[in-house]
């Protein structure tokens, strides 16, 4: 059995880079919604001027420019904080369904990513939940596993959602279709709001279980430690990864 890899500071940057990805679809949410009411204007035959709809574009083009980095980055992110999260269970539960590999790979590999990446994290749940044991009612947190359910049933909703509305745009040839367009849009982007909030919550929570998991395992070693009157040596937390 390997000690437990640090995984804290991982966690801290997914949930910020998830707060940040929240407040972007809420930005592209009102940002979509006033070119919305921007085309739905030109439709009913109100002058749109030419400078109104470039600062429309290029408001759309910039917030939609800086989502995808901060989108690409908080996948990085959470499949980094993932992966390392199922190395840690391995080195404490043997016969789990999968791979450390997979927490990472899962997610490229199609309907193999409709669920096994939910199968995993219901894992992390559920055997950390049997590793703390009657220790449970040493921590004053409440954690549950349903919001797992909820945050993977958001994610397909989403993902699903996402694709029509990338098809729809991309067709998108005349002012109506435009207008539909640019709606769909900003209710998904409304949508992902509760998502993160969802995917913020599940990372929170296994990430202050895992702290009890690190916590059991240096009493463990102090305990050993303190029978064979060996001293114990701090470890350095690894860099990001």
């Amino acid at each position: 059995m390997k000690p437990l890899k640090p995984n804290q500071q991982r966690a801290q940057l997914t949930i910020v880079l998830l707060w940040i990805v929240l407040a972007l679809y809420a930005l592209l949410a009102i940002s979509s919604y006033f070119e919305y009411r921007l085309l739905q204007s030109w439709q009913d035959g109100a002058t749109v001027s030419m400078e109104a709809a470039e600062a429309n574009d290029a408001r759309q083009q910039l917030l939609v420019i800086v989502m995808v980095i901060a989108y690409i980055a908080t996948i990085v992110a959470f499949i980094s904080w993932f992966r390392r999260a199922y190395y840690n269970l391995h080195q404490r539960v043997s016969g789990l369904s999968q791979t450390e590999g997979w927490a990472a790979g899962a997610w490229f590999v199609p309907f193999v990513n409709l669920y096994m990446p939910y199968q995993i994290m219901k894992e992390l749940y559920t055997e950390t939940f049997e590793i703390m044991g009657s220790k449970k009612g040493e921590y004053p947190e409440h954690f549950t596993a349903s919001y797992v359910g909820w945050w993977w049933a958001g994610w397909i909703v989403c993902m699903l959602y996402g694709r029509v509305e990338w098809a729809l745009t991309k067709s998108a040839e005349s002012l109506p279709e435009s207008i539909t367009a640019a709606l769909m849009g900003a209710i998904g982007c409304v949508l992902m709001v509760p998502l993160a909030l969802l995917a913020i919550k599940v990372v929170a929570d296994y990430a202050k279980m895992e702290s009890m998991l690190f916590a059991q395992e240096t009493t463990a070693v102090q305990k050993t430690a303190d029978n064979t009157g060996e001293k114990t040596v701090e470890t350095v937390p690894e860099p990001f990864s």
